[in-house]
């Protein structure tokens, strides 16, 4: 069986002729079969999986070959529609909807590039946590553990751990407060959320559309911008390797390092010692706005929530609640709280941040700073406490959430361990619609942080 690895490397043998499409759709879909976590898929589409493989392998033999994409198996976070499949969000309550009519627009830009789609991964329901525990679907295992059973981090659970497990190559997630970049951090693998609206969002079952953003889990950075191409409909990737001599950085020193373990920190330092080596200037500086962000937060409420609320404020109101994580259902209802005066408030306030946040860094300069501020922690204590499971659940979203509000694209890379031998990510950051950029140093900045350059 073809042990899955990069997209690039297995493009390599796939557009060489030494592995058939349909083969390795075949190895990808027994795969999943025999893996012993069967809460990493909620569903499977082994019918459609095999129906483009056997295209793509007949594009390759006739010489017709869509991209470097063309016949690699790729899944969705269970919040995309996928035609013949039923979109469940992760919750019970939509298990009895009917099948998606067509695909959601990037899955149809993707199949466009020739990926295979294999499957729907699991999730926290309705995505609305941080920590990628479901009651429904059973909560995938990290893959990255090796003492303790530990969560995988959330929203975008199964696609973390199927991309970590060697499942498949790379899964496509979202990302409301962390989603992707949360999970990828915690098992050790690239995530990166794009700025909101580079890709549409058709067919996507939200969160809170004002903060909703989608990416790519993979091995590497250059996966990631080979999907990245291929979400917005690029026939191939436009984006170069940057240059990290020169680079400017800055390490924020507020929020960021709060109540941080030690050996997360450690990490971190290391990866940025290694980037100045390369060539990279860092400062550090305060940045009063990542506080005002929290402030307005207490002040009216969290914005995330007033939008949740009124997505599902009929369902909370009806019998459907009382099959709805109990959790996600406490914290939803939180939004009812939040008045229009409140929501008015976040919306005209958050505009001021993020020029505020843009205006206070310098041309050129990127954001890095510890994706989370630990490790991911031991399931166990999680499900068996509420009030440990709120908490850690805010600690887990409160450096990648600065990031959704202040509307700016993030790339988690992996940079080391910390306790339990656990996975650690250094996030890089941009102002929005700086993704290219912020792609482009993350290549460079991907090599010097595992010690390739």
């Amino acid at each position: 069986m073809t042990r899955q690895k990069t997209l690039a490397g297995l493009s390599v043998l796939v557009q060489e002729g030494k592995l058939d499409p349909v083969t390795l759709a075949e190895q990808t879909l027994a795969g999943i079969a025999a893996h012993g976590d069967q809460s990493i898929f909620v569903g499977i589409t082994r019918e459609r999986a095999l129906k483009e493989a056997s295209a793509a392998s007949a594009r390759l033999r006739a010489g017709r070959s869509l991209g470097l994409l063309d016949g690699l198996p790729v899944a969705w976070k269970d919040l995309f529609d996928v035609k013949g499949s039923v979109t469940t969000a992760g919750s019970a309550v939509l298990r009895d909807t009917p099948p998606a009519g067509s695909d959601a627009a990037v899955v149809g830009a993707v199949a466009g590039a020739g990926m295979v789609s294999v499957g729907r991964t699991n999730m926290s329901e309705f995505a609305f946590s941080g920590l990628g525990i479901n009651p429904h679907y059973g909560t995938p295992h990290n893959p990255a553990s090796t003492d303790v059973e530990r969560i995988p981090g959330g929203s975008s659970s199964g696609a973390a751990a199927a991309v970590a497990a060697g499942l498949v190559p790379a899964a496509i997630g979202t990302d409301t407060g962390g989603s992707v970049r949360i999970p990828a951090a915690m098992t050790g693998i690239i995530g990166y959320k794009a700025t909101r609206g580079r890709y549409s969002m058709k067919g996507v079952f939200p969160l809170a559309e004002s903060l909703d953003s989608l990416g790519p889990l993979c091995h590497t950075v250059q996966d990631a911008v080979w999907l990245d191409a291929a979400m917005h409909g690029l026939t191939a990737p436009v984006v170069r390797r940057g240059e990290i001599a020169g680079l400017s950085i800055v390490i924020p020193e507020t929020i960021v390092f709060d109540e941080a373990e030690n050996e997360v920190v450690e990490a971190f330092e290391d990866a940025v010692k290694r980037l100045e080596k390369a060539g990279a200037t860092v400062t550090r500086r305060a940045f009063p706005t990542f506080k005002a962000v929290f402030d307005l937060m207490a002040r009216h409420g969290a914005l995330v929530t007033a939008e949740a609320f009124a997505l599902h404020r009929e369902r909370l109101a009806g019998s459907e609640a009382e099959r709805i994580d109990p959790r996600v259902v406490a914290r939803t209802r939180l939004g009812e709280k939040i008045t229009m005066p409140d929501y008015i408030a976040l919306l005209d306030a958050r505009d001021q941040l993020i020029h505020e946040t843009v205006e206070s860094l310098k041309p050129g300069e990127l954001i890095v700073h510890p994706t989370l501020p630990h490790v991911a922690p031991p399931l166990a204590p999680l499900l068996a406490d509420d009030e440990l499971f709120f908490k850690t659940n805010a600690t887990t979203l409160r450096n990648t959430l600065i990031g959704n509000f202040l509307d700016f694209c993030g790339i988690s890379i992996p940079c080391g361990t910390g306790a339990g031998e656990m996975p650690v990510g250094l996030q890089l950051a941009a102002p929005h619609h700086q993704d290219d950029r912020l792609l482009s140093i993350a290549l460079a900045a991907e090599a010097v942080i595992r010690g390739e350059a």
